[in-house]
This record gives C-alpha cells, sequence and structure tokens, in this order.
C-alpha cells in the first residue's frame, strides 16, 4: 500500500494513495481551492506539484477541463512518418495524462468524497477498489474515468450481431467497434461442436459464437477484471451455462475445432491497464496464438485471428511480417472476411494519423494447418 503524504495547516497528513494506472504518489502536494487560477494551476502541474483539492467538486472539474485546453495547446510538431506521428502523439497523450492526473481529489473511508456538490461516488469506486476501509487520495482524473465506467457498466452497449447489450466492467475494452464482432457473427464455421474464445475480454465474441449454435464454447482471460467481466456478460445473456470462462493465459487446456482470438492491433508498449486491449508489445498476444495454434486445433479446425491492419499502415508491423508468421507457425490461409471501421476517429481529419485511420482494414483470417 503506497501512501501519499502532504502539509496542511501546519500538519503533516498521509493517506492512502489510489492509481489504477501504477503511477507513484506525487512527492510535492500543495492544497488548492476555488480561488486557485487555472494557468497557475497548469504551471505547477507542468513543474510536478500535486494540487489536493478542497473546494467545490464541480470548479474541480472546471479547472481540470481549462488545464486540458492549456495542455491541447501545444500539439507535437508535424511528423517525417506516420510511424513517427504515431510514438509522438502517443508521448504526448501520455506526458498530457501526467500533468492532468496531478490534480486530486480525498476520498472517505467509504469512498465518499468529502467536497462541496460533490456526487456519489461510492458505489462506483467499491466496483473498482473493493470496499472502503480508510481515508485515501486519487487524482480527479481517475475518478471521472471510475465514474464514466460504472455508466457504461450499468447501461452496457448494444451489440447488434447479439441483438442485446454487453455490460464492460472497469478496465476491460467495450466493443464499441462493431466490425471486428460482425465478423465473427457472419464467418462460415467449420463445426458447432465447440470452440476457445482467447483472450475474451467482455465475453462478446464467446457470447456470438454461442448464439450461433456453438454447443461448448471455452473462454480465457488472463486478466481477473476480464474474467469476471465475461462471466457477468454470459449469466446476463443466459449463456454461463453453455460457455466458460477461465483465467488462463492464451489457451485452455485440450483441442476445439474452432479457436478465435481478437489480440490488441498495435506492436506497442500499453500505459494504462485499458491499453492492454489496444497494445501488445512485441506482439506477444498475436505470436502466442499462432505459434500454439497447431496443437490447440482439431485435425480439420480453423483458427479466427481478427486483425485490423492498423500497424502497417502506420509502419509498426508489414504484411509480410504477418504472413512470415503464420508460415513459422504451420498455417496456411483458407478465407479472408474483412471490414471498413466505423469509429468517429476514422472520419477525423484533424487527427495526424488520419491517412491511416481513414484506410483501414479489419480482418478475420481464417487459418487451418499446413
Amino acid at each position: 500500500m503506497l501512501e501519499i503524504r502532504w502539509t496542511e495547516d501546519g500538519e503533516a497528513r498521509s493517506a492512502r494513495w489510489r492509481s489504477e494506472n501504477g503511477s507513484p504518489p506525487p512527492a510535492r502536494v500543495v492544497i488548492a481551492d476555488d480561488r486557485l487560477a487555472a494557468a497557475t494551476a497548469y504551471r505547477l502541474a507542468c513543474e510536478g506539484t500535486a494540487l489536493l483539492w478542497r473546494g467545490d467538486f464541480h470548479a474541480a472539474r472546471r479547472l481540470l477541463r481549462a488545464m486540458a485546453r492549456r495542455a491541447d495547446h501545444h500539439p507535437p510538431p508535424p511528423a517525417p512518418s506516420l510511424a513517427r506521428a504515431f510514438h509522438q502523439q502517443r508521448q504526448a497523450r501520455s506526458q498530457r495524462a501526467v500533468v492532468l492526473g496531478r490534480l486530486l481529489v480525498p476520498l472517505d473511508p467509504d469512498h465518499a468524497v468529502p467536497l462541496r456538490r460533490a456526487p456519489d461516488v461510492r458505489r462506483a469506486c467499491a466496483e473498482v477498489y473493493g470496499p472502503g476501509t480508510e481515508a485515501s487520495v486519487t487524482s480527479l482524473r481517475e475518478l471521472l474515468g471510475i465514474v464514466g465506467a460504472y455508466e457504461w457498466r450499468r447501461r452496457g452497449v448494444e451489440v447488434p450481431a447479439l441483438n442485446d447489450r454487453v455490460h464492460p466492467h472497469y478496465g476491460v475494452f467495450s466493443p464499441v467497434r462493431g466490425e471486428y464482432v460482425d465478423l465473427v457473427a457472419r464467418a462460415p464455421l467449420v463445426s458447432r461442436a465447440g470452440a476457445f474464445d482467447i483472450g475474451t475480454g467482455t465475453g462478446v465474441l464467446a457470447a456470438v459464437l454461442a448464439r450461433r449454435g456453438v454447443r461448448r464454447v471455452v473462454a480465457t482471460d488472463r486478466d481477473p477484471r476480464a474474467v469476471a467481466c465475461a462471466r457477468d456478460n454470459l449469466r446476463r445473456l443466459g449463456l454461463d451455462g453453455r460457455v466458460d470462462v477461465l483465467d488462463a493465459d492464451l489457451f485452455p487446456p485440450g483441442r476445439a475445432p474452432l479457436v478465435v482470438c481478437n489480440p490488441p492491433w498495435l506492436p506497442a508498449k500499453p500505459a494504462s491497464p485499458l491499453d492492454h486491449a489496444v497494445y501488445d508489445p512485441g506482439s506477444r498476444m498475436l505470436r502466442g496464438f499462432l505459434d500454439g495454434l497447431d496443437e490447440h486445433l482439431e485435425p480439420a479446425g480453423e483458427g479466427w485471428l481478427i486483425l485490423s491492419d492498423l500497424a502497417e499502415r502506420l509502419g509498426l508491423r508489414t504484411r509480410a511480417e504477418l504472413l512470415s508468421a503464420f508460415a513459422t507457425a504451420g498455417l496456411r490461409v483458407v478465407g479472408r472476411l474483412q471490414a471498413r471501421p466505423r469509429h468517429p476517429r476514422a472520419f477525423d481529419a484533424s487527427d495526424p494519423l488520419h491517412a491511416a485511420r481513414a484506410s483501414e482494414i479489419t480482418s478475420l483470417w481464417r487459418l487451418r494447418r499446413t
């Protein structure tokens, strides 16, 4: 357990430090309230000083937005390539998150926020932090993310392929990009006897397979939150009797006629828990799936790899490298389904990566043993 320490009213104080992205407690902390100007707050945060808020909660939210506008006034310079633009954008976003994460709010032992006009965030915090036992401090940015995730979980996300809703938990990637789900919903099934869903996340692909008539699906994930999320969703969908969710890294024991995997699409280092659904350092999960597929497929079975070509368009991986990975793993391509993205970022011409995002294609590669 990490502690944050500061001086207030001439007394040394401390509390438990909470940071879901693993940020260390700040070394310098000053007390701030409604009198603090946004320019001063932003300067202090850029210099490494954290601001522990004691004023009105809504004023703190306004201050955070004002700090964000100042951060956004300093975009990275034009890059000579899309790969360089990608790395510059990630670096700028990381630094922005660090600076904005220095506006802090206190939490009482029951996770209530002891500030004027603060909303009731106790249930949202309990779902992420567990039962409250002691006073703590977290960043306002993290707290707002927790509250937003709680609303996503409460309302759910409509999945047309299921004609139902999926409820993502905090830290588990939401299936808002429906094109990859639609590919699994329409790809020809080699068998309905059974399937493995590797890296299940919310459990959405396992649910699609079960709704398509696959009699037994085994879904795996190594993230405890994803395992809990998938089990919750499959229970809500009435499929928990047909889908087993296991805490496992990649494959469950045994073989299946169909093995499905939607790994993180970009070979880069994640910077937060949610990043693990997007970034796959060294293509670890992609290569692990391909290299282990042969020993987990039944003789006439198929492996379905759902992968965007955004990494190729950004210069982070080549198509030749992907095809070589198939061949090295003893796999051949027997079919490929494709879909264009429908998410708003694909149409945002102000994005430095717009050229890559606008032309992105998501593919379902049907793989069999050579």
